[in-house]
């Protein structure tokens, strides 16, 4: 009997475990267990994101928001993605439903940017090394730009991939190529 991969999806900022919808139902078909989990603040249990849109929209020109809890003079603490940011950074290689549904489920999305923080996430090989990791690299990701991409798999990742003509939400843009890499990742290394 073939040994099939457990695959666990998290989302990104401000995003949830819904959006894996489109690369869920694939990877099981094909007999992988699949678990999407909604992190803390996000997915669907929390408010929605319309509720504190109203709250905030004095100014109708900002497509997105920053708040600033410990001062102006510091960085933002949080932030909520504004529709024309999503569609033009996220999603813009991806179809325009797939664009609606995040437009009605994203939430903020908060910035650990303090010592404390970043000490407690700090990646060593007793955290994190033990750990094989693959890079899949979206060709067209308006988000983290290719310097950036190449930074983090210098400093990190065992394998890397690359689906050419994805955006930075690749679950939608290229669902089915995405699953064909993760098909091939778990083939690997389970």
């Amino acid at each position: 009997m073939e040994k099939k991969g457990h695959f666990v999806l998290i989302h990104g900022a401000s995003h949830g475990a819904w959006c894996w919808y489109k690369v869920i139902p694939q990877l099981k078909s094909v007999g992988h267990k699949v678990t999407a989990m909604d992190m803390a603040g996000a997915g669907i249990h929390p408010k929605q994101v319309h509720e504190f849109k109203e709250k905030m929209d004095s100014d109708k020109a900002m497509d997105s928001q920053f708040l600033f809890h410990n001062g102006l003079d510091k960085p933002p603490t949080s932030a909520c993605l504004g529709p024309n940011f999503m569609a033009s950074k996220f999603y813009q290689l991806s179809p325009p439903e797939d664009l609606t549904l995040a437009l009605t489920l994203v939430r903020h999305v908060g910035f650990f940017n303090d010592e404390e923080s970043i000490k407690a996430v700090a990646l060593t090989k007793e955290k994190y090394g033990t750990v094989p990791r693959v890079y899949i690299v979206c060709g067209k990701d308006n988000i983290l730009k290719q310097d950036f991409q190449r930074w983090i798999v210098e400093s990190s990742p065992n394998e890397v991939k690359l689906i050419p003509d994805s955006d930075h939400m690749i679950m939608f843009s290229k669902p089915k190529e995405l699953c064909s890499c993760l098909e091939e990742i778990a083939e690997k290394y389970t």
